[in-house]
């Protein structure tokens, strides 16, 4: 599996935050309303973001584990939460695979194409 690039690493954290308050957000509403229909502008917005942090996952398999929002058959409350979560689940294994401790610097850091792990 290859390293991401920096361009990656940036869209990952300029990106998951939103995500993460996404998913935050539609937690709360499947709370009130779990069977509630998601908005289409909902949808899209969301769908903006995926479409984005799937680039990101590059050659990850958990790509294959991930999809968008349907925009046709508009998701319940509680299907979108589901599928966010397992967005989360993948990027959070992603980051565990390419950022780290870097062994000469001590310093936490994305490894990436540009600037990979140090060798021992």
């Amino acid at each position: 599996m290859a390293q991401p690039t920096e361009s990656q690493a940036e869209t990952y954290d300029r990106l998951v935050p939103m995500l993460t308050a996404a998913h935050r957000e539609m937690s709360e509403l499947s709370k009130k309303k779990q069977d509630g229909i998601v908005s289409p502008l909902k949808i899209r917005n969301i769908n903006r973001l995926l479409d984005e942090l799937f680039e990101v996952l590059g050659d990850d398999p958990s790509r294959g584990f991930i999809e968008k929002l349907d925009e046709e058959t508009l998701p319940q409350n509680s299907d979108v939460v589901l599928l966010l979560s397992q967005w989360q689940a993948a990027l959070v294994q992603f980051k565990a695979l390419h950022y780290g401790r870097d062994s000469r610097s001590r310093e936490l850091r994305w490894f990436t194409m540009e600037d990979p792990r140090p060798k021992p």
